[in-house]
């Protein structure tokens, strides 16, 4: 009598401690999405930064691979990461953002609006892209950092941000057309192009196996849309770089680099193949890194 008591007596326990438990399962499934893209987000940046300041000087000036890692070196290692706190900042909040409010937007409207999958999913990517351009200062702020010339009047990222202050805060969004024209398309793209790309790599049989494919798809699509937007990302670099005067359009940015570069597209590509491999490391650990998270959450 008494083992049948006690045994009936448990199942309401275990039922209410699962019913206590269960909201707090259901907030970590909603956030998932979100905590993966910014985990990843973190992954990739403490990695690829120096390979990025590199690149970053080349956009900037025009000069060669060899140039720019000369000018890192007589900066030094003490200034080497200098600068990386805003893209930190950055790309942990608009990676998630891209992640979690691609997922959500993309239920959402599948829910109220009958259109097909891929308008829905397009739309979808350009919103999230849209919203992350938001944190578009932080992107400001980085530029202003790593830009050599601005070395001493700068000393960290809370200074850069107050000298901005005095501007408005027109100033602080400096660059933003080619910020929403680059992250709206660029998710559809990668979005709309993961699925079908993992689809063709050999069958992943093994954890790790999957672990490379994401590796692979990522890199692939990172290393494509790098290229691709990589114009937009010189005039965007060209707009954020410059403090107060007047804020000129996406078009007139444009021209004045193509006259300075001698109208060669050779000249305006200069450092695309280091931003091929770095987009291809940076969205392949990206890629990777949130496909494991999102499996093992």
């Amino acid at each position: 009598m008494v083992d049948s008591e006690a045994h009936e007596k448990r199942p309401p326990i275990l039922t209410s401690s699962k019913q206590d438990l269960s909201p707090h399962i259901a907030n970590v499934g909603e956030m998932k999405h979100y905590l993966c893209g910014c985990c990843a987000a973190f992954n990739n940046v403490a990695i690829t930064f120096p390979i990025q300041k590199v690149l970053f000087r080349q956009q900037l000036y025009g000069i060669k691979t060899r140039d720019a890692v000369l000018q890192l070196r007589r900066d030094g290692f003490r200034n080497l990461y200098r600068g990386i706190l805003p893209p930190l900042m950055q790309k942990t909040t608009t990676l998630a953002l891209m992640f979690g409010l691609y997922e959500d937007l993309s239920c959402l409207l599948r829910k109220h609006v009958r259109t097909p999958e891929f308008a829905t999913r397009s739309v979808a990517a350009v919103l999230a892209g849209t919203t992350e351009a938001i944190f578009t200062p932080l992107e400001r702020v980085q530029t202003l950092l790593q830009d050599h010339k601005h070395h001493d009047k700068f000393t960290n990222t809370y200074h850069a941000f107050r000298a901005l202050r005095c501007h408005g805060i027109r100033e602080y969004y400096r660059g933003l057309v080619p910020v929403l024209f680059r992250n709206g398309f660029s998710n559809v793209l990668f979005f709309g192009l993961r699925g079908p790309i993992k689809e063709h790599l050999p069958t992943a049989t093994t954890h790790s196996a999957h672990l490379v494919n994401d590796f692979i798809c990522g890199g692939l699509l990172g290393a494509m849309l790098g290229i691709l937007f990589f114009p937009v990302n010189v005039v965007k670099t060209r707009m954020q770089s410059q403090i107060g005067g007047e804020f000129q359009s996406f078009p007139k940015v444009f021209q004045k680099i193509w006259l300075e570069r001698d109208r060669k597209l050779t000249n305006l590509f200069r450092g695309a193949h280091l931003n091929y491999h770095r987009s291809l490391i940076s969205w392949g650990i990206i890629n990777a890194t949130y496909e494991f998270l999102l499996k093992i959450i």
